[in-house]
């Protein structure tokens, strides 16, 4: 360790000052974030504390650790970090970080981080020069994994918002009725959609695929010619399982094995990393089975309609169903049709101690299908989107992987932050 390091105790660098209640934070808009003892828990119009600051959970089983930039509010089950002296608030955020302060616990009933078990604490502090140099070396790898999550937010927005507009609203058929409308446009007007006749993935081209009037159906009314049956008609219901556990020669090899906790965000989409992992024999011996790319996963026990694309091939335990569609039918138009009836399969539900949906669920629900012909369309359209969406979640996963492995060699001053920026860049 350098030698200006100076040693100290949190209690004498920091104040852990708790948060207050709050009853009417809007779990979807306001100008400033609100923390929990999990991290983010909604929104609201007035902050407790000024940002940069740090959050630290207080009550909990999970007792997370947050940074925020802007000014922030926090709710009586964390605490907000107020330090005594200068210091650099994102070096202090990777400092409590490392030295794990939200896994303090004080023995109670009810799992705890408190302030006196906090505040005897040792550990080092770096002079502020340096501990700003630190923050921008493992900040610089955060700032890029926020950057890809929220371009994964609007490119998943995008493709959501395109099967939204051909398979709910139906936006192609009525463009369609409007053209066979007589038209009270002077000749050589542009077209409604602002287009005129064009090539391949033009809108025209597009909307040819479409018919250009409804039916009614069970249903109400759908497109002409489009199809209305049970879910469990245009899908393949694949199940999982897991190997005997006690068995270690089956476990903590190279297949990824899923289970509800690995599910994604909506906006990420895609599992590409298994907390847990099997081997070939422990597939061979089991219930499970491996499943290729581009299987859509539900859950169907306990937490109902979590769903996940695999990125890569993988097995899944018995809690799930692996999905595609029937011959034809596009993947990702499959896995968005099962995020638009995910609602009414947790209505469905049964069980009296776990939530649950079988292969009966699937056909108590009836669903509206186009022809596949305008689901591989879709599929064409959104693959780039979700294609860098699944780069994106790679390429974070490489940083998180960096910033962990340096995080505890710059924080002990193991590794210099010369070298750090070496292997950063």
């Amino acid at each position: 360790m350098a030698v200006e390091w100076r040693a100290s105790t949190w209690g004498e660098e920091i104040s852990l000052e708790y948060g207050k209640a709050l009853r009417d934070y809007n779990t979807e808009r306001g100008m400033y974030r609100v923390f929990g003892s999990n991290g983010p828990i909604g929104w609201t119009d007035k902050p407790l504390s000024h940002g940069p600051g740090i959050i630290l959970g207080r009550k909990g089983a999970y007792r997370g650790i947050e940074f925020s930039r802007e000014p922030f509010f926090v709710i009586d089950t964390a605490y907000y970090v107020v330090p005594k002296d200068e210091f650099d608030m994102r070096w202090l955020y990777y400092a409590i970080k490392h030295h794990k302060l939200g896994e303090i616990d004080d023995g109670s009933p009810i799992p705890s981080t408190t302030r006196s078990a906090v505040y005897v604490r040792d550990f080092d502090v770096p002079p502020l020069a340096e501990q700003k140099r630190i923050a921008e070396v493992l900040g610089a790898l955060d700032d890029k994994i926020e950057l890809n999550r929220r371009m994964n937010a609007t490119l998943e927005a995008t493709a959501r918002a395109l099967f939204q507009s051909w398979f709910i609203d139906f936006d192609p058929v009525r463009r369609n009725m409007d053209r066979n409308q007589p038209s009270t446009r002077p000749s050589g007007h542009p077209s409604p959609n602002g287009r005129g006749a064009g090539g391949e993935g033009s809108v025209e081209e597009i909307d040819r695929l479409f018919p250009d009037s409804f039916e009614e159906s069970p249903l109400g009314h759908i497109p002409k010619g489009w199809e209305v049956c049970p879910l469990s008609e245009k899908i393949q219901l694949l199940s999982g399982g897991t190997p005997k556990t006690s068995e270690a020669t089956y476990w903590d090899g190279d297949i990824p094995w899923y289970s509800v906790r690995d599910a994604p965000s909506e906006t990420d989409v895609w599992v590409i990393y298994t907390d847990k992992h099997v081997t070939k024999i422990g597939i061979a011996n089991s219930a499970a089975q491996v499943f290729p790319e581009m299987t859509t996963i539900i859950s169907a026990r306990g937490t109902v309609g979590k769903l996940a694309l695999t990125a890569v091939p993988m097995s899944m335990n018995q809690s799930c169903y692996g999905v595609h569609g029937i011959t034809g039918y596009g993947d990702y138009f499959t896995y968005y049709s099962l995020r638009e009836v995910t609602t009414q399969l947790q209505q469905r539900t049964h069980g009296t101690v776990f939530d649950t949906i079988t292969t009966e669920t699937f056909k108590t629900l009836d669903c509206i299908f186009p022809t596949p012909q305008i689901t591989v369309a879709f599929d064409k359209l959104v693959e780039p989107l979700l294609g860098q969406i699944r780069a994106n979640l790679h390429q974070s996963r490489t940083l998180a992987t960096l910033r962990d492995t340096l995080l505890p060699k710059l924080l002990s001053g193991e590794l210099s932050v010369c070298d750090a920026e070496a292997l950063a860049t």
